[in-house]
């Protein structure tokens, strides 16, 4: 059976990071109170980086990710933000949903990656 090993967050119940085998699991929400969709999406997008290469994985190895915002209308702006950070060598599946995110933040992404081999 895989080991799994989890990457501590900053509270007792969650985890930055979790692996099992060659699969990374990760969430992030921006740390910061500007309602500004691109800025907040592009600080989530660079936690997940951190979190990824923790846990032995890079963007370019994202299987899928899952994007939660608040306003679909801001939509392009996160999509800005996505498309200049992506790997558009290896883009991963995406989803994008509209969801009540609890406040201040505006977007929430879930991502499934493969650890470097």
């Amino acid at each position: 059976m895989a080991e799994i090993t989890r990457f501590t967050g900053m509270t007792p119940t969650r985890s930055r990071a979790v692996r099992r085998g060659n699969l990374i699991y990760t969430v992030a929400v921006a740390d910061t109170a500007e309602q500004d969709m691109r800025k907040q999406t592009q600080e989530t997008l660079a936690k997940i980086e951190r979190f990824l290469a923790e846990a032995g994985s890079d963007k370019s190895r994202l299987l899928s990710c899952t994007v939660y915002i608040c306003d679909m209308a801001r939509k392009p702006q996160m999509n800005e933000a996505w498309d200049a950070w992506v790997d558009m060598a290896n883009p991963p599946q995406r989803a994008c949903i509209g969801a009540t995110l609890e406040h201040p933040h505006m977007v929430e992404i879930v991502c499934v990656a493969a650890g470097k081999d």
